[in-house]
């Protein structure tokens, strides 16, 4: 992959969402449409970015019983994403199925933990061990179910790489040094992640949020 930051777009207006996007077309390789953007703006929206011609991430982060992820899999076929996410934490079963009911140019890979989490925060919800264990254990069930790759933080992607080789690993939470840190807990800057074997890098508000979102892009590209 050539330009591997992918651009987290969730406005609720969806005129500057387009804006957005046509503004740093040329320096992003992808544009990461997530949650608030799909229930604001369902398929229309996602068809109205998709016109600009750059690929497509859907973090729809997809969670519940094997076949009603399959179903909501094969709702989505029409976008023809090349991203989308589910949840590992949905067990094996969850994610063959969500593999299988995908197109065969999109790539599914499971959410392990949040990078909003914290090794705090992961023992308070019932889990034993760190973030960095719970991703490698996790990661360890994707590749069994035959996933594409996963999603973590780029404290872990180096981890997982060595165990996985071949996998695909979405780094999101990423942040320039220069960066504030907002709600992300587990962040390292896109060089960083890069460096540590990231196959895409997902950088919001850094770009979304500067007064020239052009040149955010183009200086973090610099970087790499």
């Amino acid at each position: 992959m050539s330009n591997p930051i992918y651009l987290a777009v969730d406005l609720p207006d969806l005129a500057r969402a387009t804006a957005l996007v046509q503004q740093v077309r040329s320096h992003i390789g992808g544009v990461k449409l997530g949650l608030e953007f799909f229930c604001a703006h369902g398929h229309h929206g996602v068809h109205e970015i998709a016109k600009i011609g750059l690929p497509i991430f859907l973090d729809l982060k997809l969670h519940d019983i094997p076949n009603t992820v399959a179903a909501a899999m094969q709702a989505i076929h029409v976008l023809e994403p090349a991203i989308v996410t589910i949840h590992a934490a949905g067990g094996r079963a969850m994610m063959e199925d969500a593999k299988a009911a995908a197109g065969t140019n999109t790539k599914v890979v499971a959410v392990t933990m949040l990078t909003s989490l914290d090794d705090n925060d992961i023992s308070r919800i019932g889990y034993s061990g760190s973030a960095h264990d719970n991703v490698l254990r996790l990661a360890e069930l994707a590749h069994e179910a035959g996933l594409d790759g996963i999603v973590c933080s780029g404290q872990e992607v180096g981890a997982v790489r060595q165990q996985w080789r071949d996998g695909f690993f979405v780094v999101p939470g990423v942040r320039p040094a220069s960066a504030a840190m907002g709600d992300q807990k587990r962040a390292v800057t896109p060089r960083q992640a890069r460096d540590a074997g990231a196959s895409v890098l997902v950088i919001g508000r850094p770009i979304a949020r500067a007064e020239d979102p052009d040149q955010a892009a183009r200086d973090i590209m610099a970087t790499l």
